[in-house]
């Protein structure tokens, strides 16, 4: 008994009896199967407040009507409607939170078309549905072997059973169609019991398994992304991302979905970029675009069109200057408009205000006497500088500790 249920805390959601009423089934310890109900203390009429989302195995949910009025909270274990027989699954939310969840996917119309809720379940129910799932893994096991010998080219995700043991779901991915009938024969009768194929992605793969992503965090379709957005090179591109496979894919071997997140802020802050494809022409030559930093709206071009050697930071409007200038057939002298330009663009990354006279004093002179005595002063400052840290570090040990 304690396997299964440390076995239901992975899949579904902790579930026990409760100590105080065997009769009764509680769900006493939360997990990440579990959806945070914003609306619960939310006192609001709604006409179609009697909708349901029950959540089953790796986060598999249901939208379902309690037409019967049954009182009902979240992490309650319910009988539900199937297409033959009936299910068991665990309340995630209810009321307010519930339909607004739906309103996302679901029109108004279709609201009548959602299977029902019978009834909490009881402890009979409870211990088929503890009974089917204990079923999962063993059958899981045998149908890899069963496929190993029919030299199918298919991968078995993941096995679920129905809460009242008379259908089984198998998840597969597959390349190409797979005839699987032979496969069907041989499972229908070993199990004995009704048997349904379905094939899934690369993405709903990686969401039942689940794993560790580059982060360092629990993969994103494991603790709360459950609708699968298409992601493409386009959203790498615009926020000037290197086009590598192997730091691009996520686990699931398709481009990361955490590419997604961040696109619309930096579309936005594009709309007034100029035209990166316009050269920049110069008395110096013409120079080439090369990479940009866009919140900060600073574009870097070089005179060379294929190495960014000898790179300039230039500003947004700077940029949209010369492209005017260049249509006039005006030709500047530089790319910056002063000296300092370039180095307080540069120096605005590293957060380090650069002064003209701090500048003016670094140049060193040509005549060698005096490149002798600036290196000389250059020593004294850095020894002066390293004393100053040795005697703060001396006074800092020897401060008596409260």
């Amino acid at each position: 008994m304690d396997k299964i249920e440390q076995y239901i805390i992975k899949t579904r959601g902790f579930t026990g009896l409760n100590e105080n009423n065997n009769n009764s089934i509680c769900n006493y310890k939360y997990n990440i199967n579990h959806s945070f109900n914003w609306g619960e203390n939310i006192k609001t009429y709604i006409e179609k407040k009697n909708l349901v989302i029950v959540r089953f195995k790796n986060g598999r949910k249901g939208i379902y009507k309690n037409d019967e009025d049954i009182f009902l909270k979240t992490s309650d274990v319910v009988i539900v409607e199937s297409t033959n027989g009936h299910d068991v699954g665990i309340v995630d939310l209810i009321d307010y939170t519930a339909y607004w969840q739906v309103l996302k996917n679901i029109s108004n119309d279709q609201v009548q078309e959602f299977p029902k809720v019978y009834r909490k379940a009881k402890a009979v129910d409870y211990e088929k549905w503890y009974e089917a799932l204990s079923r999962e893994q063993p059958s899981f096991q045998r149908t890899k072997e069963i496929i190993e010998e029919l030299g199918l080219d298919m991968k078995l995700v993941d096995v679920e059973f129905q809460g009242d043991g008379t259908k089984a779901t198998f998840y597969y991915t597959a390349n190409d169609r797979v005839d699987f009938r032979e496969l069907i024969k041989i499972l229908a009768q070993e199990f004995k019991i009704r048997i349904e194929m379905r094939q899934i992605g690369a993405r709903q793969e990686a969401s039942k398994i689940g794993g560790i992503g580059p982060c360092g965090m629990e993969l994103c379709c494991i603790r709360w992304k459950k609708n699968f957005e298409s992601v493409t090179t386009n959203a790498a591109r615009y926020q000037e991302l290197s086009l590598n496979p192997s730091k691009l894919a996520g686990q699931c071997g398709k481009l990361k979905c955490c590419l997604n997140y961040e696109i619309d802020s930096y579309i936005e802050a594009r709309n007034n970029f100029p035209d990166t494809s316009i050269q920049l022409k110069t008395n110096q030559g013409t120079a080439y675009y090369q990479k940009s930093d866009v919140f900060k709206k600073i574009l870097w071009y070089s005179f060379d069109p294929e190495n960014s050697v000898n790179i300039t930071p230039l500003t947004e409007e700077r940029v949209k200057e010369i492209i005017e200038m260049n249509k006039k057939n005006i030709l500047p002298d530089t790319l910056t408009q002063n000296k300092l330009e370039a180095t307080d663009l540069i120096s605005s990354k590293h957060k380090v205000h650069i002064e003209e006279e701090n500048i003016k004093n670094r140049k060193e002179p040509k005549d060698v006497s005096q490149q002798k005595k600036y290196q000389h002063e250059n020593r004294n400052q850095k020894k002066n500088s390293k004393n100053k840290r040795k005697f703060r570090k001396r006074n800092n040990k020897n401060k008596p500790t409260k």
